[in-house]
């Protein structure tokens, strides 16, 4: 994990770990922005592997994420051949989890697995399960060996039963002061103590706020490598209003923020 970028905790590397020597998916839960989707990809990095990225949403089905098959390449070998499989192999179009299978070396990441519907959650099963997909037409496909598999949750609706059973659980939370420091001194490493406690004690203040889009860890880095990258002297007013959409997302937070700026300044704690 530090290899690809990501400074983990001692729970983190430890699930992770048991998630690939056990065969097993990892479901990573927590609030927007603490870091989950990073870790697939650093994770990726530091095997020196490819993600294969699968971004849920509502509607979400089969054709999108398991497989589908080239409809109109089928017409055309039917219309010129009769006897021809329509079925064949040089039809079928592999979506993310059926190109994981196929390809166990690379990491499999489900992200916002929460937004899509329940519909969804039950063609994942499988997969879960025995790392396979059935396939009517041609049968059930197995992975050789397990991907790895992330899933993540921003915990936007409840997550079934069967789906959780099927994987290990690690919930992501906001790190406190201290590991936020650490976690900003690993990216940004020639930044100055004092900066360092300020853009973390400024961001968390931020956080407390009930803002629409709260920043997350990225926005953290972020903030602390534009000091390093400006050379920045001092954590003053000026420097804070003029960099607030490093970490401010949304126009009505940009106003509420504006209005307590003063208190983002103030020595941190």
């Amino acid at each position: 994990m530090r290899r690809g970028g990501y400074l983990p905790s001692g729970e983190m590397e430890l699930m992770l770990g048991l998630a690939a020597e056990m065969g097993r998916p990892l479901l990573l839960e927590g609030p927007s922005g603490s870091g989950k989707t990073a870790v697939a990809y650093a994770a990726a990095r530091g095997l020196g592997e490819a993600v294969i990225r699968l971004s849920c949403y509502e509607g979400l089905g089969a054709s999108e994420a398991l497989y589908d098959w080239n409809y109109h390449a089928q017409w055309a070998e039917l219309a010129a051949n009769r006897g021809a499989d329509p079925f064949a192999e040089e039809f079928l179009v592999a979506r993310p989890l059926l190109q994981a299978i196929r390809s166990p070396q690379k990491v499999l990441l489900i992200d916002e697995v929460d937004r899509a519907d329940e519909a969804f959650e039950a063609l994942l099963l499988e997969y879960l399960s025995d790392f396979q997909i059935s396939i009517p037409e041609r049968g059930t496909v197995k992975a050789e060996r397990s991907p790895l598999t992330i899933l993540t949750s921003n915990r936007q609706r409840p997550l079934s039963d069967a789906l959780r059973r099927r994987c290990l659980y690690l919930y992501v939370d906001w790190p406190d002061m201290a590991r936020e420091e650490e976690v900003v001194r690993f990216h940004v490493p020639d930044l100055s103590g004092v900066l360092v406690r300020s853009v973390v004690g400024a961001v968390r203040k931020l956080r407390e706020w009930d803002l629409i889009k709260p920043p997350g860890l990225s926005e953290t880095i972020d903030w602390a490598e534009a000091a390093r990258l400006r050379q920045v002297a001092s954590w003053d007013r000026p420097w804070v209003e003029r960099t607030l959409g490093l970490v401010i997302k949304d126009a009505l937070d940009l106003e509420r923020v504006r209005e307590r700026i003063a208190e983002l300044v103030e020595p941190a704690t």
